[in-house]
C-alpha cells in the first residue's frame, strides 16, 4: 500500500532554491514533486545543452533535498506513469497519495502561472501558493513604482533600488563615486594581443539526461558533449563560478563587457545567469558577494567594473521581470513595426557570410551562450533591421540560450531588441551599422563584406539595412529625440546616394537566406 501524505509541494525546474523557507525543516507528511515533462521540453526548440542542464540541475537538487530528509518524488521523462503534463501529473499524485493540500511557489512564467491557477480552480482540496523568495522585488513592485508616470525609465528604477537596498550608497542618499552609472566607461574594444582569463568550465556527465531526451525524440538545436558538460548543475558549482568571477573577471568586467572577439566566447562575463534563473543562486547573494570582494580589493577593482555588474542584476534583471508581469499576456503579441519576414535559415546553422552573425550564432549553437551585446547588437539588431517577425525572434532566443526563460527573454527580445513594444522597455530601437560592430569587435576584420561600403556588391548588409529601416519607419520614429541626429544625417545625403542605399537594402531583403 502506498504511503499517504498530507501535503504535496510542486518544485518547478527553475525553482532550485535550497535557501527557500520550504527547506528549513523536513516534514514527513509533505511530499515534494519534481518532474520532466514534454510540455516543457517541446514548447520551443531548446538547445540540447539547455535541456540537459535543466534536467541535470533538477536531479541534483532532488538528490540534495532527499539527503536532507525531504520526502521527494522525481518523475523522469521516460517514466511510464508520467502524463507529460504538470497538471495531469499533479491530479494523479493527489489521488494516489491521498493528498489533502497542494502547494506551489509562484511561477516566473505567465503560461505556468495560468496553468497552475486553472489547476487549483479544479481541485477539491485546499491549495496555497508561496513566493519564490528569490528576487529583490515582488511581481507588482515595478508597476507600483511607475504608477501615474508617463513612461518607464530603468535608470530611475535602478536608483530607487540602490537606495532601498542601500547598495553602493554613501551618507544615506549619495551614490558611491558621486555617479549613479558608469556605463560610459564600460564600452571598450578588446585590445590586440589582450588575452582574457580562461573561463571556469565544469566536467559534468549528462549522458543520462541526453539519452532520455533522444529517446523521447525531443526536437533540440545546437551541439553537446554529454560526457564533458561545462555548465554548473548544482549550487556548489554555481558558487565556485561566482567566486571565480570575482577573482578573475570582475577587475576588467565593466571595461570590456560590451566587447566581442572571434577567439573569445566568455571574455570577462560571469555566466551566472543560468544559476540565477534556476535559483541555484539568488541575486542578493551574488550582488553581496561581489560587493564584499570589491570592499577588500578596491585597489585592483575600479568602481566602474563593480557598478556595471550590479546594474545588470539589481537594475535590468529586476526591471525586465517587472515589465513582464506588468504587461503580460499582451506583451507577447506586440509588433509595433508590423514585421512579418521569416527568420533566415542560417540563424539555425550559422552558415552566413556575415562574420559577426556567423561568429555569434555559431558560438550560441556551440555553447548555448552569447553575451548581451552579441544578442542585442548582432543577432537582434539584424533581425530588427531585416523586419523579422518578433514571434520568430522570440522562438529562437527562447530556445537557443541556456539562461532563457520567458520572463527575462521576451522583455529583452521583443521589447529591448526588437522594439516591438513600441517603447515600453527602451526609449529607442537599438540599431547600428557596421561602424558600431567594428568599434566593439574584430568581426569585420575577416568578413567577406566591406564595413565601409553602403551600396556596393560586397557592402556590409548592416549599412544599407540600417538606413532603410529608419527611412521605412520614419513616421513612427522621426519624433524620437534620441534619433534626431540619425534623420538629420539621412536627410543630408545626396538623393542619388539615398536611392542607391535603398536599392541595395531591397536586394538584401529579397535574398536574406543567401547572405
Amino acid at each position: 500500500m502506498k504511503k499517504k501524505y498530507k501535503t504535496l509541494r510542486l518544485v518547478l525546474g527553475d525553482q532550485l532554491n535550497l535557501q527557500h523557507s520550504w527547506f528549513l525543516a523536513a516534514d514527513p507528511s509533505t511530499l515534494h514533486i519534481m518532474m520532466e515533462v514534454k510540455t516543457e521540453t517541446d514548447y520551443v526548440w531548446h538547445h540540447i545543452q539547455k535541456a540537459c542542464a535543466f534536467f541535470a540541475a533538477m536531479e541534483s537538487f532532488a538528490k540534495t533535498i532527499i539527503s536532507q530528509g525531504f520526502e521527494t518524488l522525481y518523475l523522469h521523462l521516460n517514466n511510464p506513469s508520467n502524463k507529460q503534463n504538470i497538471s495531469e501529473n499533479i491530479k494523479d499524485l493527489i489521488e494516489a497519495f491521498g493528498i489533502e493540500e497542494f502547494q506551489y511557489q509562484l511561477p516566473d512564467e505567465y503560461r505556468l502561472d495560468q496553468e497552475l491557477n486553472n489547476l487549483c480552480s479544479q481541485l477539491n482540496i485546499n491549495w496555497h501558493c508561496f513566493d519564490s523568495e528569490h528576487f529583490y522585488t515582488k511581481r507588482e513592485e515595478l508597476a507600483d513604482f511607475f504608477s501615474g508616470k508617463k513612461e518607464l525609465v530603468m535608470e530611475s528604477f535602478y536608483r530607487a533600488m540602490r537606495l532601498k537596498h542601500h547598495i553602493l550608497i554613501n551618507n544615506g542618499t549619495d551614490p558611491e563615486g558621486d555617479k549613479w552609472n558608469f556605463d560610459i566607461e564600460n564600452r571598450k574594444k578588446l585590445p590586440k594581443n589582450h588575452k582574457p582569463n580562461p573561463p571556469l568550465l565544469f566536467d559534468n556527465d549528462v549522458k543520462a539526461q541526453f539519452d532520455r531526451l533522444v529517446a523521447a525524440e525531443t526536437k533540440t538545436i545546437g551541439s553537446i558533449v554529454p560526457h564533458y558538460f561545462q555548465w554548473p548543475i548544482n549550487r556548489e558549482q554555481s558558487l565556485k563560478l561566482l567566486h571565480y568571477f570575482c577573482e578573475n573577471c570582475l577587475p576588467l568586467f565593466g571595461t570590456f563587457q560590451d566587447a566581442m572577439h572571434t577567439d573569445e566566447w566568455s571574455l570577462y562575463h560571469s555566466r551566472l545567469s543560468f544559476s540565477m534563473n534556476t535559483k541555484m543562486l539568488s541575486p542578493m547573494e551574488v550582488v553581496n558577494t561581489v560587493l564584499a570582494y570589491w570592499e577588500e580589493h578596491k585597489k585592483s577593482v575600479a568602481l566602474n567594473q563593480l557598478e556595471g555588474f550590479v546594474r545588470q542584476i539589481l537594475g535590468w534583471r529586476e526591471y525586465m521581470r517587472g515589465i513582464y508581469w506588468m504587461h503580460m499576456p499582451n506583451f507577447e503579441q506586440l509588433n509595433y513595426f508590423n514585421h512579418v519576414k521569416k527568420l533566415p535559415d542560417w540563424y539555425w546553422t550559422g552558415n552566413t557570410n556575415m562574420n559577426c552573425l556567423k561568429q555569434s550564432i555559431s558560438q550560441s549553437l556551440r555553447f548555448a551562450y552569447a553575451h548581451h551585446i552579441q544578442r542585442l547588437m548582432i543577432t537582434g539588431n539584424f533581425a530588427l533591421l531585416a523586419g523579422i517577425n518578433p514571434d520568430d525572434v522570440d522562438f529562437w532566443y527562447l530556445g537557443i540560450y541556456i539562461d532563457a526563460i520567458q520572463w527575462v527573454e521576451i522583455t529583452n527580445t521583443r521589447g529591448m531588441s526588437q522594439y516591438a513594444d513600441g517603447g515600453i522597455t527602451g526609449s529607442k530601437p537599438y540599431t547600428a551599422s557596421a561602424n558600431y560592430i567594428h568599434k566593439m569587435s574584430n568581426y569585420c576584420d575577416s568578413c567577406k563584406y566591406d564595413r565601409n561600403d553602403k551600396i556596393g556588391e560586397n557592402s556590409c548588409p548592416f549599412n544599407s539595412l540600417y538606413w532603410n529601416f529608419h527611412d521605412q519607419q520614419r513616421a513612427k520614429l522621426q519624433h524620437n529625440h534620441r534619433l534626431s541626429m540619425v534623420y538629420r544625417t539621412w536627410d543630408k545625403m545626396a538623393p542619388a546616394l539615398k536611392a542607391s542605399v535603398l536599392q541595395r537594402a531591397n536586394y538584401y531583403l529579397e535574398n536574406l537566406d543567401k547572405l
